[in-house]
C-alpha cells in the first residue's frame, strides 16, 4: 500500500493515534443522525407496532402472504428472484441465467456461452436482499471464485448500462385492472470527483456517506483506493445501487403521473397473482419510461419492499413511518379482497418452517 493511501489500514499505522479516533467518531455520528443506518431492531420496531395492528384486523398474522400468492411467502422472506423474473415480460428484462448450487463449472461455462452473455456481469443469490453477494464479475477467472466460494443456487446478469436506476413501488386490487404508483425513489450510486492529486482512499474519507464504506473497500477493493483519478473525473467506486453500499436514495415522487402509472399498469397486468411490489430498473431516462421504453426491470419485490424514497436523507422521520403505515394499509387491503376470493394466507405452523428454512440459508450466506 503507498504512504499516501488513506485506509483505515494505514490510518492506525500514523503516529497520530488522535486522528483515528476522530474518525471512528465521525462514524459513529453518521450513522447515529442518518436513520438509514440505525440498526435494523430500533429503526423496524414501529413497523413491527404496524404489521401487527394489521395482523389483528385480519385476525391473521401472516396476512401479507395472500397478496401475492404466486411468490414465496408473498415476498416478505426467501423468495426466489428467478421465479419472479420469470413472470415479468422478457422484453423488459437483462439476460439472466439460473445456476443451481450442485452444477459443476463446465455447465456453468456452457451455460453463459449459450446464452449471449459477455463479461462484465452481475452475480447474485436467487434468494437474498440488501446487497448481499450481489457482485460485478469482470471475466471467467472472477466467475469462478464466485462459484467456488458461494454454495447456493445464482443468477448471473447482463450488465445494464442505462445511465438512471430506479426502484418504482406499484400496486393494484385484485380484479382491477387499474393500480397506483406510491413511490418512486432516485438512486445515485457512489461515485467520487478527482482533484489530480488525491487517491481514492483520501477523497471518500471527505464524504460521509463514502466513509462508512472505507473499511469494506480496504478488504475487497485495496486496489481500487490507490487509485488517482484526474482532475473533475467523476469515478462510480460502487457500481451496485444498494444504501448498504452507499448508494444515496433520494425522493423521486414527483415524477409519479399518469404516463407513469400507466407504464406499470399495464406491466403488471401481465403478472399473473402479482399484486403488490416494487420494479427496481435502470432506463435511459424518466421520460423515455414514461413513453415505455429505454428500461430494463433488474429485480421485483414483493412485501418486504419498502418504498424506497423514505430514505432520502433529508426525508423527515415522521412522514417515514406515516408513508410506511400507508403501504401496509393497502397490503391489507388486497389481502381482504384476496380473502374473498378464497386465497389462504399461511398458518403460523407454516410460517414458521418457511423462517427455519430462511435463517438456515442465511447462514450459507455468511460463510
Amino acid at each position: 500500500m503507498k504512504n499516501d493511501t488513506l485506509t483505515v489500514e494505514s490510518i492506525s499505522q500514523e503516529k497520530d493515534h488522535g486522528f483515528l479516533k476522530k474518525l471512528k467518531g465521525t462514524v459513529f455520528y453518521i450513522k447515529l443522525t442518518n436513520w438509514e443506518y440505525w440498526p435494523l431492531y430500533i429503526a423496524n420496531f414501529p413497523l413491527l407496532l404496524i404489521w401487527l395492528w394489521f395482523a389483528l384486523r385480519a385476525r391473521k398474522l401472516f396476512f401479507f402472504s395472500a397478496v401475492n400468492p404466486v411468490i414465496e411467502t408473498g415476498g416478505m422472506w426467501g423468495e426466489s428472484k428467478y421465479n419472479i423474473l420469470q413472470r415479468i415480460p422478457e422484453e423488459y428484462l437483462p439476460k439472466t441465467i439460473f445456476i443451481h448450487k450442485e452444477q459443476d463449472f463446465f455447465s456453468v461455462k456452457n451455460k453463459f456461452m449459450s446464452s449471449g452473455l459477455s463479461y462484465p456481469v452481475i452475480a447474485k443469490p436467487d434468494i437474498g436482499e440488501r446487497g448481499t453477494l450481489v457482485v460485478k464479475i469482470k471475466d471467467e477467472q472472477s466467475l469462478f471464485d464466485y462459484f467456488n466460494k458461494n454454495k447456493i443456487d445464482f443468477l448471473i446478469q447482463e450488465l445494464i448500462s442505462y445511465p438512471v436506476e430506479l426502484s418504482v413501488m406499484h400496486h393494484r386490487m385484485p380484479g382491477n385492472g387499474a393500480g397506483r404508483v406510491t413511490s418512486v425513489c432516485v438512486k445515485e450510486t457512489l461515485k467520487v470527483t478527482g482533484d489530480g492529486i488525491s487517491t481514492v482512499a483520501q477523497l471518500m474519507a471527505k464524504k460521509s456517506r463514502a466513509k462508512l464504506q472505507l473499511k469494506r473497500f480496504e478488504k475487497t477493493f485495496p486496489e481500487l483506493l490507490e487509485m488517482v483519478p484526474a482532475s473533475q473525473q467523476i469515478l462510480e467506486v460502487e457500481p451496485i445501487g444498494n444504501h448498504c453500499r452507499g448508494t444515496m436514495f433520494l425522493n423521486g415522487n414527483h415524477y409519479i403521473d399518469k404516463k407513469m402509472t400507466a407504464v406499470f399498469n399495464s406491466l403488471a397486468a401481465t403478472m399473473d397473482n402479482i399484486y403488490y411490489g416494487r420494479f427496481d430498473l435502470k432506463c435511459s431516462s424518466v421520460e423515455d419510461l414514461k413513453e415505455g421504453r429505454g428500461f430494463k426491470i433488474l429485480e421485483y419485490n414483493g412485501i418486504g419492499a419498502e418504498p424506497a424514497h423514505i430514505y432520502d436523507p433529508s426525508y423527515p422521520l415522521f412522514e417515514k413511518y406515516r408513508d410506511i403505515y400507508r403501504h401496509w394499509k393497502i397490503i391489507y387491503q388486497i389481502y381482504r379482497l384476496q380473502k374473498k376470493k378464497g386465497v389462504e394466507a399461511m398458518s403460523v405452523k407454516e410460517a414458521i418452517r418457511s423462517l427455519k428454512a430462511y435463517f438456515d440459508y442465511q447462514k450459507l450466506l455468511k460463510v
